[in-house]
């Protein structure tokens, strides 16, 4: 598909069919990238979103592993 670079306010925009938009899976958020011979356009990445017990929990094995005095004769002698 060929197309034009238009001005949009103080910038400038391409316009890209539905369709294209459709199949690609982008829907709002987007990354641009420079790369070799242009840009690449592609869906932003959404990050994994960590369950709150998950947290929880990671964090009471974490005290219990590292809050002890063993642990810190260990890293003393470091």
């Amino acid at each position: 598909m060929q197309s034009t670079i238009i001005q949009i306010g103080n910038s400038r925009g391409i316009r890209i069919p539905k369709v294209m938009l459709q199949e690609s899976g982008i829907d709002k958020n987007i990354e641009i990238k420079i790369v070799h011979d242009g840009l690449k356009i592609t869906p932003q990445k959404e990050p994994k979103k960590i369950l709150s017990e998950t947290t929880l929990l990671s964090q009471k094995v974490l005290t219990r592993d590292w809050d002890n005095a063993e642990e810190d004769k260990a890293w003393i002698n470091l």
